[in-house]
């Protein structure tokens, strides 16, 4: 329907017979109602404004991004509906724009739009002294979901920065791991010497081995999580029990629970399937994050683990009475070095997460900042060569 076709209209109804008029207003409606069928069968939000910037049309997805009743916010500014949005800005230099943007409600999402302004293509559209502006009808505002997009770049980044940790930790490996063995063995040989000599003469050199043998010990250790985070060995599956393996990570920590004085509650399901794992990364991973609830809480804190069935996963979970996650730090908890603890290496949740995967499970975050955190682990169980997904289902890898 060409632009200027309601305008005719209107200047010949005084001519225009009962039913040649209802023609017209049923083809109107008939169009109307086609175009905005199409319109809301777009997955692209679509929105139109007049020349001041209010709301003209929404289609359905526009209308779900950014939170919108369609019947209340026609007639209302844009700017005023989707707050953040800068439309004059967006709007004033008359040429199309392309933008991406964050919308938190009513989901956190990553937007890209671009704008384009609207022109009458009829006759009419000039106000008789060539104003180029007189046709101007408003603006036309296309936005697409790119959060999708977002994450799968943010995870190419992130592989690339453990391949590149990779071909680092070959080198570093070898470099730091010989002098260390060298260092090892010479402080033996100085701490034999020291025997040797009267107790008063010996006292202050005792300590001072001592402080560098503790101090080698954690240069290993760090050396030795590092690889682990970034190279973790084959995984090598047979039939393992979880609860199992959960009471050997926790009695291997029995002296640190009595040191800090924590209580340890254990709330196991004794009618666990048997669950395809590898014993000894599994207890890693299980060790890895009992000691960070435990470095996470003061003396005398409280850790509770569970096990329960679901009904494709085998779920562990470990919630501490620590003080949380700052809500800024939560998606860094699996960056490589990041860490809020004195001392910490910052790699124990990203080994974790890679022993985790590596077995096709699931490890989940929530944080209750002030109270503590809740990391939950999934463990596949069963024959799970295929699985079905949903009408409308994602699988979230």
């Amino acid at each position: 329907m060409k632009t200027g076709f309601i305008d005719k209209l209107i200047s010949r109804l005084g001519r225009v017979g009962p039913d040649e008029a209802r023609r017209h207003l049923l083809r109107v409606v008939k169009e109307k109602g086609f175009l905005e069928t199409i319109f809301n069968a777009l997955q692209e939000g679509i929105v139109v404004t007049d020349p001041r910037g209010r709301i003209v049309y929404l289609n359905g997805a526009a209308t779900g991004f950014f939170g919108l009743s369609a019947q209340a916010s026609v007639g209302q500014p844009l700017q005023e509906q989707v707050r953040g949005l800068d439309w004059p800005a967006l709007t004033g230099g008359g040429d199309l724009v392309s933008r991406d943007m964050e919308v938190f409600y009513p989901a956190h999402r990553f937007l890209n739009f671009y704008v384009v302004p609207l022109h009458l293509q009829d006759d009419t559209a000039t106000d008789g002294r060539g104003d180029p502006h007189a046709g101007h009808a408003g603006h036309a505002m296309i936005v697409r979901d790119i959060t999708e997009d977002r994450r799968e770049t943010q995870t190419t980044i992130e592989n690339e920065r453990l391949s590149a940790l990779t071909m680092l930790a070959a080198g570093v490996a070898h470099e730091i791991g010989n002098p260390l063995n060298s260092l090892t063995i010479h402080l033996q040989l100085m701490e034999r010497k020291l025997r040797k000599l009267p107790p008063d003469a010996r006292d202050g050199l005792t300590e001072s081995v001592r402080v560098a043998q503790d101090e080698i010990r954690r240069l290993d250790f760090i050396v030795s999580q590092f690889l682990r985070a970034i190279r973790p060995g084959v995984v090598e599956t047979r039939p393992g029990d979880v609860n199992a393996i959960l009471r050997e990570s926790i009695s291997f920590l029995n002296a640190e629970i009595t040191d800090r004085d924590i209580l340890v509650e254990l709330e196991l399901d004794d009618h666990l399937p048997a669950v395809e794992l590898d014993h000894d990364q599994m207890k890693q991973a299980f060790y890895n994050v009992i000691r960070n609830s435990f470095q996470a809480m003061k003396t005398g804190g409280i850790l509770r683990v569970t096990t329960t069935l679901e009904p494709d996963y085998v779920a562990v979970g470990f919630v501490d009475s620590g003080g949380g996650i700052a809500p800024e730090n939560m998606s860094k908890v699996f960056d490589p070095y990041f860490t809020t603890k004195s001392g910490g290496s910052g790699l124990g949740l990203l080994i974790v997460r890679r022993i985790v995967r590596e077995h096709g499970g699931e490890i989940e975050l929530r944080n209750d900042t002030g109270r503590g955190l809740t990391v939950v682990i999934r463990l596949p169980h069963g024959d799970r060569r295929a699985r079905m997904l949903g009408f409308g289902e994602k699988d979230e890898g």
